[in-house]
């Protein structure tokens, strides 16, 4: 928030207050705004001058949502996935899709910033993440997923997961290059009472190796 005060008396003519201008031509104001840095509040003064009166300069809650969300450390998924990257899989076994939950890799996430007495506070949570599987399918999965492990053999993940038809040699690398693509919503309330939302995507990637089983006769 920004707020004016005319000087009274005025600056006398010649003062660098008056940035060129005269007496009589406009005024000199005392700016005073204040900012909050993530750790504490604080207040610019300096004086300015003007041609006509300035208006007070609310602060935008929608400006501090902003501010807060480039607090946070919103990071791609950190994939899981069988088989492991320098591993070898099979064509046609089930393969898991998971990220690690954490605040910076699925949240909840939380974050705030001040200005002019308004704070806003933003919680940012993944929604979804779009697995592509480098074989021309994708995977849309509202969870983070489940981690494999050994006793669920050969079970398809319960609620992240794929197949694949085709050996990776198939393709120009020999691998398939699986991206995780998180959609982070971000919601955020002022103490105003006003409130709104916002989307950040993050990406991650690894390459996996998948074989295709040689049944001898």
């Amino acid at each position: 928030m920004c707020t004016y005060k005319k000087f009274h008396p005025q600056p006398l003519a010649g003062s660098l207050d008056w940035e060129g201008h005269e007496p009589g031509d406009g005024a000199v104001y005392e700016e005073r705004c204040t900012f909050d840095n993530g750790m504490t509040e604080f207040t610019n003064v300096r004086n300015i001058w003007a041609a006509t009166p300035p208006a007070a300069v609310a602060v935008d809650p929608a400006t501090l949502a902003r501010q807060a969300l480039d607090r946070m450390l919103l990071r791609g998924p950190q994939i899981g996935i069988t088989p492991k990257p320098g591993g070898r899989g099979v064509v046609g076994m089930p393969v898991y899709l998971w990220t690690e939950r954490g605040p910076e890799t699925y949240g909840p996430n939380v974050a705030s910033a001040s200005a002019g007495g308004i704070t806003v506070t933003a919680t940012a949570r993944v929604s979804r993440i779009v697995w592509n599987m480098g074989d021309g399918k994708s995977v849309i999965c509202t969870t983070p997923g489940t981690p494999y492990r050994a006793e669920y053999g050969k079970q398809p993940s319960p609620d992240c997961g794929h197949r694949y038809t085709a050996p990776s040699s198939t393709t120009g690398t020999g691998e398939y290059h699986v991206t995780a693509t998180s959609t982070w919503a971000i919601g955020w309330q002022a103490t105003t009472g006003q409130s709104g939302q916002l989307t950040e995507t993050r990406q991650s990637a690894v390459d996996i190796n998948v074989v295709e089983v040689q049944v001898l006769n």
